[in-house]
C-alpha cells in the first residue's frame, strides 16, 4: 500500500486542521471564511464560464460523450515562489539536456558510442525519425515547447513522471483556469497583493511568439511569417489550437490551406499565397507530410520536409522530438542529463525498471500488486496498471501482457502523490494532483511560465489525473510571499493595483 499523501496545504498535519503551510495562508484564510453554499456558487459559475467560452476536449471512442467539459476546482494549487525557483531550475537543466540529446542521436551519437544509451532503443524506437539524421533545425532548437511533467511527494520532494515533447498540450487551459480565478476569487487575489502577488500566465502567449520568433530559418526576410498547423476540428485539443492561434495573432491553418512550391512552404490566404517561415504545428509526425511519412495523410502537406531541410522553414517542434517521449528513454534521463550537462540532475525521475532487462521484469512480475506499469509509448492514462488499485485477474492478465512484449513497458513503485484541497460533493477533501509546467526554448534561451497546468484526481483515493480518464484541473499559483520567509524584500504582483470584476 501506498504511503500517506504529504497535503499542500497542511503538510503530514490533519486534513483541514489549523495548522497549515505557509504558501497556503490567504487561501485557508478564505476557505475557513467561506461558506460551503459560496463556494458551490463559485463552483457552477466557473462551470457556466467554460461553457460559454466552448472550453471542451474530445473523448476519443466514447460516442456517448464525443465534447465534455474538463472539470474545474475552484481551489487553487499554491507553490511559494522559493519552491518554484528551485523548480525552475530543474526544468531549465532538463530541457536543455533534452535538446542536446536530441541533437546527438539524429547527429554524432556520442551518447550511444559512450554507452549512455543502448544503440537499439534509439534505432529501433518508433519514433525516431530517419529522414532528420544528419539535420540541424534552425538554431539547433529541437524542443521549443516542452510539457515536463511533475509530481510531489513532500515538503522538498518533486519528481519528474514523464517528458513532453512532441505537441505537449493543456496550456489553453493553464490560461483560462487563471481567468476565471479572476473573475471568481478576485477578493483573494487582491489580498495576496499585500503580502507579495500572484505572478502571472497571462505573458505566455507574448512569451511564446517570442521564441518562434526568435528560431525563424536564416533565409526570412524580414519580420516571419508565423501559422499554427492544427488537424481540425475533430481533433480532442482543437479549442486549444484556436485558442493559441488567436492568442498569438496567427493563422490557425490546416493541411489543405497549405502547399509547397520550390521548397518554400505558403498558405493560400484571400490575397493570393503567403510564405510560412514557422510552422507550430499541432499534428504527429507519422501525419505531417505524406511524401515522407504516412502516404494516407491528409493532415499534412506534401513536401513540408523538403522545405524544413532547405532551410527554409522552421517545425515547431522539431520532427523527430518524440523520441523523448519515449518511456524507456526517460529512464535513462537522470545519465543523459549527466553526460550532456556534467552535472547531477536537479530534478530527479520516479526510479524505473526496465521490462525489457530480464532481472527487471522478474522483479516487475513478482511486484505488480505494488507497481504502476506502463507502456513506454502510451499516453493519456491508457494501457497502464496501477497494481495496488487492481484486481488479482487484472493484474494476471497484465502480467502476461508484460511477458509476450516486455520491451514495451516499464515499472514504477506507487508514489504517495501530494494532495490539494478539492472541492468534491460532500465538501472539501484531500485529491492527488501533479503539475505540467511549460518550458519555451528559443534563440533567446530558456523561458518558463510560472506555474502551469496543475491536473487533479477528481475520484477519492485514484492517481490517474488524466482528463480522458475522469480527472479535473486547478489554477496554480506561484505567490512570492516575504511575509511567511519565501523572500526577504517587497515584491508585488501583477494584482495589485485594483480588484477584478466579479463574473455575472
Amino acid at each position: 500500500m501506498t504511503a500517506r499523501a504529504f497535503d499542500e496545504t497542511f503538510g503530514f498535519a490533519p486534513f483541514g486542521g489549523d495548522d497549515v503551510r505557509a504558501a497556503y495562508g490567504e487561501v485557508a484564510r478564505w476557505l475557513k471564511s467561506a461558506p460551503p453554499e459560496l463556494l458551490e456558487t463559485r463552483r457552477r459559475q466557473a462551470e457556466l464560464f467554460f461553457r460559454r467560452i466552448g472550453i471542451t476536449f474530445a473523448v476519443y471512442g466514447d460516442p456517448d460523450a464525443q465534447e465534455r467539459l474538463i472539470p474545474f476546482d475552484i481551489v487553487p494549487r499554491v507553490i511559494s515562489g522559493t519552491e518554484w525557483k528551485g523548480l525552475e531550475e530543474g526544468l531549465t537543466q532538463r530541457v536543455q539536456a533534452l535538446n542536446m540529446f536530441l541533437a546527438d542521436v539524429y547527429g554524432p551519437r556520442e551518447c550511444i558510442k559512450a554507452g549512455i544509451v543502448p544503440e537499439e532503443l534509439i534505432l529501433l524506437n518508433p519514433q525516431f525519425c530517419l529522414p532528420q539524421v544528419g539535420r540541424r533545425p534552425a538554431k539547433d532548437v529541437w524542443v521549443h515547447i516542452a510539457g515536463i511533467d511533475l509530481v510531489r511527494t513532500g515538503p522538498d520532494e518533486f519528481f519528474v513522471l514523464e517528458d513532453n515533447a512532441r505537441t505537449p498540450s493543456g496550456v489553453s487551459y493553464m490560461m483560462e483556469n487563471r481567468e476565471v480565478m479572476l473573475r471568481l476569487v478576485p477578493e483573494m487575489i487582491h489580498a495576496l497583493a499585500s503580502t507579495g502577488g500572484l505572478r502571472p500566465v497571462e505573458t505566455y502567449p507574448e512569451t511564446l511568439l517570442e521564441t518562434l520568433t526568435s528560431v525563424a530559418p536564416a533565409t526570412c526576410s524580414g519580420e516571419p511569417s508565423l501559422a499554427l498547423l492544427t488537424p481540425g476540428i475533430h481533433n480532442s485539443a482543437y479549442y486549444e489550437h484556436s485558442f493559441l492561434a488567436d492568442k498569438l495573432g496567427v493563422e490557425l491553418v490546416e493541411g489543405s490551406d497549405l502547399f509547397v512550391h520550390s521548397d518554400v512552404l505558403y498558405m493560400r490566404t484571400t490575397e493570393g499565397p503567403k510564405r510560412v517561415d514557422v510552422l507550430y504545428r499541432r499534428v504527429d509526425d507519422d501525419f505531417i507530410d505524406p511524401l515522407q511519412f504516412r502516404s494516407d495523410s491528409a493532415l499534412g502537406v506534401p513536401g513540408l520536409v523538403s522545405a524544413i531541410h532547405a532551410g527554409n522553414l522552421t517545425l515547431a517542434n522539431a520532427i523527430g522530438t518524440g523520441i523523448a517521449d519515449d518511456k524507456a528513454i526517460y529512464s535513462y534521463m537522470p545519465e543523459i542529463v549527466r553526460f550532456f550537462t556534467g552535472r547531477d540532475p536537479l530534478l530527479h525521475n520516479v526510479p524505473t525498471w526496465r521490462c525489457r532487462e530480464p532481472d527487471s521484469l522478474g522483479y516487475v512480475l513478482d511486484n505488480l500488486h505494488e507497481l504502476v506499469v506502463k507502456e513506454t509509448d502510451g499516453s493519456g492514462g491508457y494501457g497502464m496498471l496501477v497494481g495496488p488499485h487492481a484486481t488479482q485477474a487484472e493484474r494476471q492478465v497484465f502480467a502476461a501482457r508484460l511477458k509476450a512484449n516486455p520491451q514495451h513497458y516499464i515499472a514504477q513503485p506507487t508514489l504517495a502523490l501530494s494532495t490539494c484541497p478539492t472541492l468534491t460533493a460532500s465538501g472539501l477533501a484531500p485529491r492527488h494532483v501533479d503539475l505540467r509546467p511549460f518550458v519555451l526554448t528559443g534563440a533567446n534561451g530558456v523561458k518558463i511560465i510560472p506555474g502551469g497546468l496543475t491536473r487533479v484526481a477528481l475520484k477519492e483515493g485514484s492517481l490517474v489525473v488524466n482528463s480522458s480518464q475522469g480527472g479535473g484541473t486547478k489554477d496554480t499559483w506561484v505567490v512570492d510571499s516575504p511575509a511567511v520567509g519565501d523572500f526577504g524584500g517587497e515584491s508585488r504582483g501583477p494584482y495589485d493595483t485594483e480588484t477584478p470584476a466579479s463574473l455575472v
